[in-house]
C-alpha cells in the first residue's frame, strides 16, 4: 500500500504534469471504485486543473474548485501515460483500469492520443476509492485525518499529546489515520525499528526518552523516504520503497543494524516485522497465527 512518501511523490509528479491543463474526459472502468455521484465525474470535463495536494494517504486533484480525491488502498496504483489509448475505457471486464483521466491535447501532444493517467487496481479485493466532491472535507475519511507528521506545526509537544493516556499499542497508534495521517503498516515498522521500540509497547506508558526517540525516528524516517521517492517515475516507486526498507518485508533476513534475524508477527490481513535484539530486548514476540498451527 502506498503511504505518505509514495503519495507525496505521486502528488508532486501530478502537480508538474497536470496544473494548467484542461481535463478532456474522465472515464470510469470500475463502478465500484466511484464512491460519490453528485457531482458526477463528467462535471470535470472542460475544467482547468489548478492544484494537486496530499491529505495523509489521499491524493487531491483540484479541478477548478471540484476535487478528484483518490485513495489507492492496498492494491491501487496510478499510471501516467504521455499518449493514452484512443479507445474509450469500457466498464467491467478484466481490465485493471478503474478510472482514466484524459487531458485536452496541446501543441506537442498527439491530438488523437493525448496524455493523462489511469488508476489501476490488482487483485480481488477492490478497495480503491475515488470521490468527486466540492470540498475534501465532504469525505469523512479525509475530514477525520489526524495531523500530518511532516507539517512544521507538528512538534514534540503535539506528538506527546497524541500519546498521552493512550492504552493502544504503539504500532497500532502510528497506523491510526485519525491520530496520525499518512503512516501505514510498512513505515510504522521502519519507524519503530529506528526508535528501538517494540510494536507491542503501550503508547501512553512510554518513558519520556522513548517518546523523544520515537518522534525523531518518525520525522527522520519519513523525511528520508520522501527524499528517496522525490522525482522518481510512478513505475519505480514501489520497488524503491521495498529497497529502502530495513525490516519491513524482510522476515528471515539479517537486521542491518545488529545482524539478528528479522522476525514477523502475522495477522489476518497484514504482518509486522521487527528485530528482537534492537526492539524487544532479545524476546521473540508470539505469533498468534503460527501458535495456532503448532497446537
Amino acid at each position: 500500500m502506498p503511504e505518505l512518501p509514495e503519495v507525496e511523490a505521486l502528488a508532486a509528479s501530478l502537480r508538474e504534469r497536470l496544473v494548467g491543463r484542461v481535463v478532456a474526459a474522465v472515464e470510469v472502468g470500475a463502478l465500484n471504485a466511484l464512491k460519490t455521484y453528485d457531482p458526477p465525474p463528467t462535471a470535470l470535463h472542460g475544467l482547468l486543473v489548478t492544484g494537486v495536494e496530499r491529505h495523509g494517504k489521499w491524493l487531491d486533484v483540484d479541478v477548478d474548485g471540484l476535487h478528484l480525491l483518490v485513495h489507492l488502498s492496498r492494491a491501487g496504483w496510478l499510471r501516467w501515460s504521455d499518449a493514452l489509448p484512443r479507445a474509450p475505457l469500457k466498464p467491467g471486464g478484466k481490465n485493471p483500469v478503474a478510472l482514466r483521466v484524459r487531458l485536452a491535447p496541446e501543441d506537442d501532444d498527439d491530438p488523437h492520443r493525448p496524455p493523462g493517467f489511469d488508476l489501476t487496481e490488482a487483485g480481488t479485493q477492490k478497495r480503491l476509492a475515488v470521490h468527486v466532491v466540492r470540498d475534501p472535507a465532504q469525505v469523512p475519511a479525509v475530514a477525520t485525518l489526524g495531523p500530518d507528521p511532516l507539517e512544521a506545526s507538528f512538534d514534540l509537544d503535539a506528538f506527546r499529546a497524541l500519546l498521552a493516556g493512550s492504552r493502544q499499542q504503539v504500532k497500532g497508534l502510528l497506523r491510526e489515520q485519525s491520530v496520525l495521517a499518512g503512516v501505514g503498516n510498512a513505515y510504522s515498522d521502519e519507524v519503530l525499528h529506528a526508535a528501538r521500540l517494540s510494536p507491542y509497547a503501550v503508547a501512553g506508558a512510554l518513558p519520556e526518552q522513548d517518546v523523544q526517540r520515537l518522534f525523531e525516528a518518525l520525522r527522520t524516517t519519513l523525511r528520508e523516504a520522501v527524499a528517496a521517492a522525490a522525482g522518481r517515475p510512478a513505475a519505480q516507486l514501489k520497488d524503491a520503497k521495498r529497497a529502502g526498507m530495513r525490516v519491513h518485508g524482510r522476515t528471515g533476513e539479517p537486521c542491518p543494524v545488529c545482524g539478528d534475524t528479522v522476525r514477523e508477527v502475522s495477522y489476518a490481513d497484514r504482518s509486522t516485522q521487527y528485530c528482537p535484539t534492537c526492539q524487544t530486548g532479545g524476546k521473540v514476540l508470539a505469533d498468534r497465527r503460527l501458535s495456532r498451527l503448532l497446537k
